[in-house]
């Protein structure tokens, strides 16, 4: 703790830290601790990519009357969808943060309160971008390939960590809501119904109609098709029913949503713990 709350109080003796400045410091503190217990992000990359392996084969030989390869559909749908499962070590690391007293000990530093929470979410959106990378990779091992330009599939990356920024905001108040990492853990399942009653693994299309009426309006659809669309280049809009920009118009509205909703009220937890 004294490697935090002396920087921060070293270079602004006397008044507030600034957002910037503190959010760095305790950004990077969240990172030495990933180094040194590297086993959270081995797990982190291994579960993503282990879970797409499964996804890959069990559902390839079922799947054949996507419009395209299945795991060219299944890919983009995975990844996108895979900020859910990331997400979860947010949750349970800021709820052992707030059981340890760690927290307790930053809101009495001159830093803003926002920061505390906005580097926890730059510093897992961080593992996030490195489990995607390797869940990519996995991904050409196995068949998958990018029919978009290469624009486009940088393009998808960035969206990725995009979206995931935003949920992890949603994780990090359900890491605030529940107290202990145990509590953090069970809460953040209640996000996983949202992965798999989208388009991530099966067109929705196939659904029955009211599970499929609710898979169409709710933000991980719009998000994946998303990224489907920016990766099956000119396929996509044969397979999907609309241009690229549609749905990328839809994602970013979701993801605007997210963050006005859930960044105050974490700040908002935050606070009043």
């Amino acid at each position: 703790m004294q490697s935090i709350a002396a920087p921060l109080q070293r270079n602004h003796a006397g008044a507030s830290a600034g957002f910037a400045s503190s959010t760095l410091t305790i950004t990077h503190r969240a990172a030495v601790r990933y180094i040194r217990t590297p086993q959270l992000i081995v797990m982190a990359t291994a579960q993503m990519s282990l879970f797409f392996l499964i996804y890959r084969y069990m559902f390839s030989g079922a799947m054949r009357s996507v419009g395209v390869p299945y795991v060219d559909f299944l890919a983009p749908g995975f990844i996108a969808t895979g900020i859910l499962f990331s997400g979860i070590g947010a949750a349970v690391a800021v709820a052992d943060d707030m059981q340890q007293g760690f927290v307790d000990r930053l809101r009495s530093l001159p830093i803003p309160r926002s920061s505390v929470l906005a580097a926890r979410a730059l510093a897992d959106t961080a593992i996030l971008a490195i489990a995607a990378a390797i869940t990519i990779a996995v991904a050409f091992a196995v068949g998958f390939r990018l029919h978009g330009s290469i624009a486009d599939g940088l393009a998808a990356f960035g969206l990725v960590i995009l979206f995931g920024f935003a949920f992890e905001w949603v994780f990090i108040t359900l890491g605030l809501l529940a107290g202990n990492g145990q509590a953090a853990q069970g809460m953040a399942m209640i996000v996983f119904p949202f992965a798999f009653i989208s388009s991530a693994y099966i067109p929705v299309s196939t659904m029955p109609g009211w599970l499929r009426a609710f898979a169409e309006h709710q933000p991980l659809t719009p998000m994946v098709d998303t990224i489907r669309a920016l990766t099956l280049g000119p396929q996509a809009h044969a397979v999907l029913g609309h241009p690229a920009a549609h749905h990328l118009n839809s994602s970013l509205v979701w993801t605007a949503g997210i963050l006005a909703l859930a960044v105050p009220l974490a700040v908002a937890l935050y606070r009043r713990g």
